[in-house]
């Protein structure tokens, strides 16, 4: 079978994933990222001595991540020391409730009793049964084309769709397990990642808890980046071309077929495959010209976006009490910030908010006796996000992070910098601004998604969290294998 020329658009984990798997397979590939460094939100910076990770902090799944580099002969040791955090993160209640949440399965049952008597035989049930999802889920659905209704025309997966509780919120499976709202609270955790309040999250997704409680949260020693320059290596090994600071400004069709690409400073490159796995909507609708694209203005603006983000990067002069690597602060309600995000959009009163200081893990990240801190505040897509707005949500979170964990903080600040909705959208062209992708509700679920095919154009191809499988790295590093091997069937059909 004669090689093929592909371009992929985007150089995050979906687009690294899906360019290593061609080159693999034999293709001419060409990677083109808009910024001057590869990986999209999982880019780094450094100032000050400080090293900043910019987006993803969380490392779960870890047996995704193996799969991935062993499918080219390769460990995660080749490229990165992976370390299990104990504790796995921190919940902030209030001031003087902290809870550690531990690694060890049995600790955190004695955690659980000690709140609600009989809920760690519960916790055993409901991992039992999550435990199962995951397999299914993870190694099983995750991985289809989700192109037809006849990929899951199977008796034996439609019982198991019915097992894995699709058709029930995590909210009320949850709580037939538990009561104790300090409980419900952490359980419910998880499904944050996904986009939706967890009344609107399929309990499919009690898989994120098997992840976080049974698999673990790790962390790539150095900062998340070090999987981006593992991915970066393992794509040069197997032959994929990276161009930086390419931004691509048109698709030029004719006949059925993307035929060329324009970038922003004119040049031209030809191909015979193209996969975006630069953001859907900007693709879809400001690349292509519109009798190309898959999904009009309207389709677009109904989806469910997951939130957006507000950021801070923080170089504190000095070693701080009481944090974590992960810290997570509950200390307010959740019902009206979740009201907030998803459904009167706007800033909200009272915040959540989380913390990660890797510095705790790693001294790498920070010049020695001093700390790394990224701020995350959970937001609806589409605020206005002016300096003036930063700064009032700035301060209300480190007068909650300087009272709870009893400290001065803002006066060791020796170096910081915000990050929200219009930052992601000049960087990424993020859709409204979003941080996360499309929420998986159950009706933006498998085939209900954004195509992972044009419908028009036969050799125009899509990856990433706005597409099959859904948002977050382990999914994408799955997305870019999907598409890879649709890709590949293209390919012989057309022989």
């Amino acid at each position: 079978m004669a090689n093929r020329k592909v371009v992929v658009i985007g150089s995050g984990f979906a687009g690294l994933s899906t360019a290593t798997h061609l080159a693999a397979q034999g293709q001419e590939v060409l990677l083109l990222e808009k910024n001057s460094s590869p990986g999209g939100r999982a880019r780094m910076f450094e100032a000050g001595g400080f090293s900043f990770d910019m987006g993803p902090s969380w490392y779960w799944m870890p047996d995704v991540f193996d799969r991935y580099f062993g499918k080219f002969g390769k460990n995660t040791s080749d490229y990165y020391e992976l370390v299990r955090l104990d504790p796995s993160y921190a919940v902030i209640f209030g001031e003087e409730e902290f809870m550690d949440i531990p690694a060890d399965l049995e600790a955190l049952k004695k955690i659980f009793e000690d709140l609600e008597p009989g809920s760690g035989k519960k916790l055993d049930e409901f991992l039992a049964q999550a435990a199962y999802k995951y397999q299914k889920g993870i190694h099983d659905l995750v991985h289809r084309p989700s192109l037809s209704l006849l990929e899951f025309a199977d008796l034996s997966l439609l019982k198991d769709l019915f097992k894995m509780d699709i058709f029930q919120s995590m909210s009320t499976h949850l709580r037939k397990y538990f009561s104790h709202e300090k409980i419900i609270r952490l359980m419910e955790f998880p499904v944050l990642f996904l986009g939706e309040t967890a009344s609107n999250i399929p309990a499919l997704y009690s898989l994120m808890n098997y992840a976080d409680i049974a698999l673990g949260t790790w962390y790539p020693m150095g900062g998340m980046h070090r999987i981006i320059a593992g991915m970066v290596s393992l794509a040069e090994e197997n032959g994929v071309q990276i161009r930086t600071n390419a931004e691509v400004s048109q698709i030029v069709c004719s006949k059925g077929e993307a035929r060329y690409l324009v970038l922003s400073n004119g040049e031209t490159i030809d191909f015979d495959v193209l996969v975006a796995g630069a953001d859907y909507h900007h693709v879809d609708r400001k690349l292509l010209e519109p009798q190309y694209s898959n999904y009009s203005a309207n389709y677009w603006d109904k989806r469910t976006l997951a939130p957006s983000s507000l950021l801070f990067y923080l170089g504190i002069n000095k070693k701080l009490k009481h944090l974590r690597h992960h810290n997570l602060f509950f200390d307010e309600p959740l019902g009206p910030h979740a009201e907030a995000i998803y459904r009167n959009p706007g800033w909200p009163a009272k915040p959540l908010f989380y913390v990660s200081a890797p510095s705790q893990t790693d001294p790498s990240v920070a010049p020695e006796g001093m700390e790394n801190l990224f701020i995350l505040i959970p937001l609806a897509p589409d605020l206005p996000d002016e300096e003036e707005i930063r700064e009032k949500y700035y301060v209300k979170v480190m007068d909650r992070l300087e009272k709870l964990t009893g400290q001065a903080i803002r006066p060791h600040v020796v170096f910081k910098k915000s990050y929200a909705h219009s930052d992601f959208k000049n960087d990424y062209h993020a859709f409204k601004g979003n941080a996360y992708g499309l929420a998986n509700t159950l009706m933006q679920t498998a085939i209900l998604k954004p195509s992972l095919r044009n419908k028009r154009l036969k050799n125009l191809f899509y990856t990433g969290q706005l597409t099959v499988p859904g948002p977050g790295v382990p999914p994408s590093l799955i997305s870019g294998e999907v598409v890879a091997k649709e890709v590949m069937k293209s390919i012989k059909d057309s022989k």
